[in-house]
């Protein structure tokens, strides 16, 4: 998932030093000894000890994002649950962290589940997404006792309903409605407009005709709405705007079947800084601008407010994570780049070559120096467009050099590949000074487990 930013000026030599870079650093980083420090652990020696590349996040970021999210809408309102949308980064360790915070969960695979089947969260809290669920996967939610299905076809609600009649259940469901609000982000991950492959229209009355027929299924029982307009996106209008078009719909829903909905998922979405310039809402402004929208725009319709969720995934990681890397190689072409070579690439990070995502980068090992060039971080593999950072005020590089890419912590791992038989980095979470593997690096052999000689 990502968002390009809009057309940047030139880079140039910003004289910056990692001191200046906390806004698209975790919480916990901090310039010691001349390194980046995050955690209370020098990432320099990280990198020695775990090698790379190698994905580290901050588990002390992650929970103060989980908790302010929990803070500021149940601030406004009691009735709200804070689900994590997996997607963004998903490991049997963060599936644990997540409860521990008791947040809820998204998921929107059979994969997903798995996960957070192995992980011992409790079901009850899991919503599951998908506009194309298969049918193995329905029996999968169904017979691991998931709290919620967010029902994104005609047909799905129909398979549904029948799998659930003849194991003898009845299942909550959400209906996602695309609300036909255009949010300020990239097209391919603007979900609420019309044309979209997600939810229901409300275009020929789709949407309506999808809740009556949900209200009249056996097998399920409709409990509420969902929408997402999109990802990354810092005008809270957006959000605004959604939330009147969604409960207006409610009170249709209630005028014409005498239903009142009793669960509104606003999806997610909130933009995060991936550099320097970006200047994202805060939490604490989104869930005054989701909550008391929610509650105002009920009042407005003589409604009851119904319980709320959001389901924030890269405001939660993004900034919790770095990517570390060595430096390989420096190649200078005279007055046209330098490239800066390092151990990874676009299969542990694709979001460059795919949105022309741009990131803020540093020498690790060099944090106390100001980045006094530019030059384009490179990845190694067979691809011109294996960009990891383009035109990166850096400092000065040299071979063997620790270099930090910022706000991987979303989106990199989880959409991570074997291009090249490339092994995918692991993740490790500090804490307290130390840190642990979450996800151990990929060998050969793991490369080959699937191979038939």
């Amino acid at each position: 998932m990502g968002r390009p930013s809009a057309p940047r000026p030139p880079a140039v030599p910003d004289q910056k030093t990692a001191a200046d870079l906390m806004a698209v650093l975790p919480m916990t980083a901090e310039v010691k000894d001349g390194h980046l420090w995050i955690g209370g652990l020098d990432t320099v020696a990280l990198a020695a000890e775990a090698g790379t590349a190698v994905y580290a996040m901050d588990e002390a970021t992650i929970r103060h994002q989980l908790q302010e999210y929990v803070r500021w809408t149940t601030y406004h309102w009691p009735h709200v649950d804070v689900v994590y949308a997996g997607k963004a980064f998903m490991s049997v360790t963060m599936c644990k962290l997540v409860a521990e915070e008791g947040c809820c969960l998204d998921v929107s695979s059979g994969g997903e589940l798995a996960f957070a089947l192995r992980a011992g969260f409790p079901m009850e809290r899991i919503y599951v997404h998908g506009n194309n669920k298969t049918p193995s996967e329905l029996i999968e939610c169904l017979e691991a006792g998931v709290g919620r299905i967010v029902v994104d076809s005609f047909e799905e609600m129909e398979r549904l309903s029948a799998l659930a009649v003849e194991r003898g259940l009845t299942q909550d469901i959400l209906l996602r409605v695309t609300p036909g609000v255009e949010a300020d982000t990239h097209d391919f991950i603007m979900t609420g407009a019309e044309d979209s492959k997600f939810g229901f229209g409300r275009n020929q009355g789709l949407a309506m005709q999808a809740v009556k027929r949900a209200i009249e299924l056996p097998g399920i029982e409709f409990q509420g709405l969902h929408m997402h307009i999109g990802s990354q996106i810092f005008a809270l209008h957006s959000f605004a705007k959604a939330i009147e078009v969604i409960v207006e719909f409610m009170r249709e829903i209630k005028d014409e079947t005498g239903v009142e909905v009793r669960l509104l998922d606003t999806g997610g979405g909130l933009g995060i800084a991936y550099g320097l310039p970006d200047e994202p809402s805060t939490i604490q402004d989104y869930g005054k601008v989701v909550v008391d929208g929610i509650k105002a725009e009920c009042e407005r319709w003589g409604l009851s407010v119904p319980r709320m969720a959001v389901e924030p995934g890269r405001s939660i990681v993004a900034n919790a994570g770095v990517t570390l890397y060595t430096v390989g190689s420096i190649k200078e072409i005279a007055n046209i780049r330098t490239y800066v070579a390092v151990d990874g690439g676009m299969s542990d990070n694709i979001r460059t070559s795919l949105y022309d995502a741009h990131y803020e980068a540093l020498l690790a090992n060099k944090a106390d120096q100001p980045r006094v060039m530019v030059a384009t971080v490179a990845g190694k593999h067979c691809e011109s467009g294996d960009i990891v950072v383009n035109d990166a005020p850096l400092q000065c590089p040299e071979v063997g050099d620790i270099l930090c890419v910022c706000a991987t912590g979303a989106y990199c791992q989880s959409m991570s590949s074997n291009y090249n038989k490339q092994v995918r980095p692991g993740v490790v979470f500090i804490r307290d000074g130390s840190w642990r593997w979450v996800v151990r690096r990929e060998t050969y052999d793991d490369l080959m487990k699937c191979e038939e000689d």
